[in-house]
């Protein structure tokens, strides 16, 4: 595949910094189960296919994102459950989204979640179906969250890092707390702490989610590649 890190995310994830949370080969990884369905393979070889088709036998559920794919790909052994076109943006650093980001930083409404946090972060993702989360999803960085009477109502976090690049991820609200501007606020906590260590915050979106992408582009983000997302399970 391409020279550009972020032309194979996943996979250059899953063999750097994260290879710790991930199982699989040299041809295909994935993150483990109970991190969440995120897989990658080096390149599109008949190879590479068959190994992420073994992972999916063996591991289960597991997603593909691709860049510059517009098809669902076909890997032996296992069956599409679902496949929709996805948006990679990046912040594009503009000065306006760099000052929103500060403030932020310091907004008293947020706080931070860990471990003890985690069953009720995948009740709210599963609710809010904000994309693949697991049990586990909250080790692969730091998230945030709002609460209101004690209740978790907003997060958003840290998922898949390389060397130059951080995803901010699981970005949702809970119907009860939408319209108080939580995802935005969020959002640009993850992006603040990001910064912070002299990466580049990213995130991915679906393309027909015009609701997202406007708050996207609002935050300071912009479009640098079309991804095709697919959800194999095994076959039979």
């Amino acid at each position: 595949m391409a020279d550009n890190e972020l032309d194979n995310l996943f996979w250059n994830a899953l063999c750097g910094e994260q290879a710790a949370f991930s199982v699989g080969n040299d041809r295909a990884r994935r993150f483990h189960p109970s991190i969440g369905p995120l897989a990658g393979l080096r390149d599109l070889s008949a190879e590479s296919l068959g190994m992420s088709g073994e992972l999916v036998q063996t591991t289960g559920l597991a997603a593909l994102g691709l860049v510059g794919v517009s098809e669902d790909i076909a890997v032996p052994g296992t069956e599409v459950l679902r496949g929709a076109d996805g948006v990679q943006m990046i912040f594009s650093g503009a000065p306006a989204a760099l000052e929103e980001i500060e403030r932020a930083a310091h907004d008293p409404r947020i706080t931070p979640l860990g471990e003890s946090d985690y069953p009720e972060m995948l009740e709210l993702a599963l609710l809010t179906e904000t994309g693949p989360f697991a049990e586990r999803t909250g080790d692969l960085g730091q998230f945030w969250g709002v609460r209101e009477n004690d209740r978790l109502v907003a997060m958003a976090g840290q998922r898949v890092h390389t060397a130059s690049h951080v995803e901010v991820s699981g970005v949702c609200t809970h119907p009860e707390g939408r319209g108080k501007g939580y995802a935005a606020l969020l959002s640009r906590r993850v992006a603040g702490a990001i910064l912070a260590t002299g990466r580049c915050p990213l995130l991915h979106s679906y393309a027909d989610n015009e609701t997202a992408l406007g708050l996207y582009r609002r935050l300071g983000f912009v479009e640098r590649a079309r991804v095709r997302f697919t959800l194999y399970g095994p076959q039979g």
